[in-house]
């Protein structure tokens, strides 16, 4: 009878891999002989279900002439496909199922997700399957949805935060920018086609640069029965997309570069400042210091705060890194106060020259932070519905294993680590320096007099 038991369940569910990833309790993972990855995470908080699936795609694979087509492929994924074979066949649908659904696009992730009743799990992945599968781009669908994506766009430029972002982004990745911007180009946007739909799709939608989640009231034995019976005939691309298309490596800043962006809508000036970080695949230490370090600097009582919060020369200072798999910048942004600009910049430089100073943070300060990411990560994990993007976030740029082991790592970090990630990526390195500012406002504070290296 265990025989039986064991060829029976191999040939339901043949070729699954049995190197199991760390993953925390109640999560369930299996890798399909199509290379499909697909977990499995019990929680029933609520009578409900969410399926995510997500691919390794993004602005990181897009050369200047994709630039944006990541972005309008996702919204192409609420189209029109086999089993749906218009919109408003596909929103029907929808609303049949009871489901919430949307998708995003990042710089290195592609992920779409709907959260409906439990008891429609096994239709809810048959119509994901016939989405990510089975997509039709259609001409006139692709007429309406250019200007949407591309309105995106435009309401973004009407941020002047968003302005100095789109230049420093120029400065910091040269030629490679358009594999840091998710968002686009208009001219790719306006121009796509359903041909170019065509060729994102072989290239990276594949059930081996996939990763399926499903979420909520569900038991992990039935999911993955029914992701067998639906998923088992994707076929396999025959190649690994990111070594037959492999991403460039991003050229280490030479000099450090400043710039002023005058803009008629800023209203009040805002500066960054962008240094190249690390990543998962040469730093993974460094990321969790460098997450560790930003959460110090947050807080009230820093010496980063009280300088420019407290004795008011700006409204904002945070700092921030961006977790990625190549490359992930860190990136200072700050309101300054209008009328001490000079006094805000000199005071931004003098705090960056003591961090890595012993005193600059106390023991108290370092613990705090590791408590506030301690209990960020739990808050996280109260809504079911957000656990599959927090996941497939991570698989996309860095692993499983980092993802479990995030919070406990955050509690190792030290002084010593601290120093070393300001010491590699910080202190006396290349850095890009911008503000939008006003003419007016320029004019009368003469910045470039200051805003220099």
């Amino acid at each position: 009878m265990k025989v039986n038991r064991i060829l029976l369940v191999l040939l339901i569910f043949p070729f699954i891999s049995k190197a199991q990833p760390r993953l925390p309790e109640g999560y369930f993972w299996q890798k399909f002989s199509n290379g499909l990855e697909v977990v499995v995470i019990e929680n029933n908080k609520v009578p409900l279900a969410t399926i995510e699936i997500a691919v390794k795609n993004g602005a990181y694979t897009e050369g200047p002439e994709y630039s944006g087509l990541s972005h309008l492929f996702e919204h192409m994924f609420f189209k029109a496909n086999k089993d749906y074979p218009t919109q408003e066949k596909l929103l029907k649908r929808t609303q049949e199922l009871g489901a919430y659904w949307n998708g995003t696009t990042d710089v290195e992730r592609v992920n779409y997700f709907f959260t409906f009743d439990k008891d429609s799990l096994k239709a809810g992945l048959k119509f994901i399957n016939a989405a990510i599968r089975f997509p039709i781009y259609k001409t006139e669908d692709m007429q309406k949805e250019r200007p949407v994506v591309d309105g995106e766009f435009q309401r973004a430029e009407s941020d002047p935060g968003f302005l100095l972002w789109y230049e420093s982004q120029k400065k910091l990745w040269g030629d490679l920018v358009t594999r840091k911007n998710a968002i686009g180009d208009h001219d790719v946007i306006n121009t796509a086609t359903p041909e170019k739909m065509m060729i994102i799709k072989n290239k990276y939608y594949h059930p081996n640069n996939s990763v399926l989640v499903i979420c909520g009231d569900v038991k992990h034995e039935q999911a993955f029965a029914y992701a067998h019976s639906i998923f088992d005939d994707w076929a396999h691309s025959g190649f690994n997309p990111h070594e037959k298309y492999p991403i460039p490596e991003f050229t280490a800043l030479k000099s450090t570069e400043y710039f002023i962006n005058e803009s008629t809508i800023a209203q009040t000036p805002y500066s960054m400042y962008w240094w190249h970080g690390p990543d998962f695949r040469n730093d993974s230490a460094g990321m969790i210091a460098a997450d560790v370090f930003s959460t110090i600097l947050g807080l009230n009582s820093s010496k980063w705060q009280q300088a420019l919060i407290d004795k008011g020369l700006a409204t904002v200072a945070g700092i921030n890194y961006e977790t990625r798999k190549y490359v992930g910048p860190i990136n200072i942004f700050v309101v300054p106060n209008p009328t001490k600009l000079k006094e805000c910049n000199a005071e931004i430089l003098h705090q960056i020259n003591l961090w890595q100073q012993d005193d600059y943070f106390t023991d108290e300060q370092l613990e705090n932070a590791k408590q506030i990411l301690r209990r960020n990560n739990i808050r996280n994990l109260e809504k079911p519905s957000s656990l599959p993007s927090q996941l497939t976030y991570q698989w996309c740029s860095t692993s499983y294993e980092f993802y479990t082991d995030y919070t406990n790592n955050c509690l190792k970090v030290t002084r010593e680590d601290i120093k070393k990630y300001i010491a590699r990526y910080i202190t006396g390195k290349p850095y890009v320096a911008g503000i939008v500012i006003n003419p007016e406002m320029n004019k009368a504070a003469n910045v470039s007099e200051f805003f220099k290296p």
